[in-house]
C-alpha cells in the first residue's frame, strides 16, 4: 500500500509547478524517437511472426471438414486485434521500453543528476517523467497498428506460402463479420498499457537508492510491475468494454 500511495502521489506532481510547453515539446519528441521508431524493429519481427504462427496453428486445428477454410482468416483477425497485436506488443515493450526508462531515471537518480535538477528550482518528476508517459501515449498505439497490420499479414503469407489456403478465401474471411469497435476496443487498449508501462518504469527508476546493482533490479522489477499491470488492465477492460 506503500508503494501505492507513493506511486499516485507521484503522477499528481507530475502536473504541478511545470514549465513552459515549448520545454517539453523538444522532449516530447526525442522520448517519441527513442520509445516509438527505436521498438519499430522489435515489433515487425515479433507481430509478422505471431500472426504467421497463428493462421499454421489454426489450419492444423480445423480437422472438421464443415469448417470452411476462410476462418482462419477471421481467427486471425480477431485474435490479432482483440488480443495479439496490443497485449503481447505492449508486454514486449514493457521488456524495452519499461527497463530503458527505468535504468535511465536509476541512473541519474543515483549520480545525483535529479537532486541537482531540484537545487535548480525545477520539478524533477514533471521534467523527466512527464514527455516520457505523453511519449509513450502518442508512440504505443501507432505501433499497435503497426503490430496489427503486420500480423495479419504475416498470416497472410503464411496461409499462401505454405497452400493451407488460397488468397480469396483468407481475404474473405480477414472481412467476414468484422465489427469495427474491435480497432477502438485494441486503441484504449494500447492508451491504458502505455500510461502503465511508462508511469510504472519511471516510479520504480525515479525512486532507485543506492548504487549500480540497484538500478538493475530496478529495471527488472520495472518490467515485472509492467507485465503484471498490464495483464491486470487487460482483463479489466475485456469486462468492462466487450
Amino acid at each position: 500500500m506503500k508503494s501505492i500511495g507513493r506511486y499516485f502521489i507521484l503522477i499528481g506532481s507530475l502536473f504541478r509547478n511545470r514549465e513552459r510547453f515549448s520545454v517539453y515539446l523538444k522532449l516530447i519528441l526525442d522520448e517519441a524517437v527513442a520509445i516509438g521508431i527505436d521498438s519499430i524493429f522489435i515489433v515487425v519481427i515479433v507481430s509478422t511472426f505471431i500472426g504467421a504462427v497463428t493462421a499454421v496453428q489454426t489450419a492444423f486445428n480445423l480437422v472438421s471438414p464443415f469448417v470452411p477454410l476462410y476462418i482462419i482468416g477471421t481467427i486471425v483477425r480477431d485474435m490479432t486485434i482483440l488480443e495479439l497485436a496490443p497485449t503481447i506488443t505492449c508486454i514486449v515493450l514493457a521488456g524495452k521500453v519499461g527497463s530503458n526508462i527505468a535504468g535511465e531515471l536509476g541512473t541519474m537518480r543515483i549520480t545525483e543528476q535529479v537532486d541537482a535538477l531540484e537545487v535548480m528550482g525545477i520539478n524533477s518528476a514533471s521534467y523527466l517523467i512527464l514527455p516520457k508517459i505523453i511519449a509513450a501515449i502518442i508512440t504505443f498505439p501507432l505501433l499497435v497498428i503497426i503490430a496489427a497490420f503486420l500480423s495479419i499479414y504475416g498470416g497472410y503469407l503464411a496461409g499462401i506460402m505454405t497452400g493451407i489456403l488460397t488468397e480469396k478465401q483468407y481475404i474473405y474471411g480477414i472481412r467476414y463479420e468484422f465489427h469495427s469497435f474491435n480497432i477502438t476496443f485494441a486503441m484504449i487498449k494500447s492508451l491504458a498499457f502505455a500510461f502503465l508501462i511508462s508511469s510504472i518504469s519511471a516510479y520504480q527508476g525515479y525512486f532507485t537508492k543506492g548504487g549500480a546493482l540497484e538500478v538493475g533490479k530496478s529495471s527488472t522489477q520495472a518490467v515485472t510491475n509492467s507485465c503484471i499491470a498490464v495483464l491486470c488492465a487487460d482483463y479489466l477492460l475485456a469486462q468492462l468494454l466487450l
